[in-house]
């Protein structure tokens, strides 16, 4: 399944998952700086997906604000 993810990266909001205007929206405290903030919004991911780390696999939009995850 595929989904479409915004990233708020150096977010002074609470880390985690939230819906706003039917998107999915990761705030992430790292920046976006040698994919930190990828690797952070992943492991947010996975616990708000309830899946392992290992089975999430970023398809799209590496430097990119909005990304593509499949799992």
């Amino acid at each position: 399944m595929r989904i479409s993810v915004r990233i708020k990266p150096n977010s002074r909001h609470k880390q985690g998952v939230f819906e706003i205007d039917n998107q999915l929206i990761v705030f992430v405290k790292s920046p976006a700086v040698e994919g930190k903030a990828n690797a952070e919004a992943l492991a947010i991911l996975s616990k708000y997906l309830d899946v392992a780390k290992s089975e999430i696999k970023l398809v799209r939009g590496q430097k990119s604000k909005i990304k593509i995850f499949e799992y």
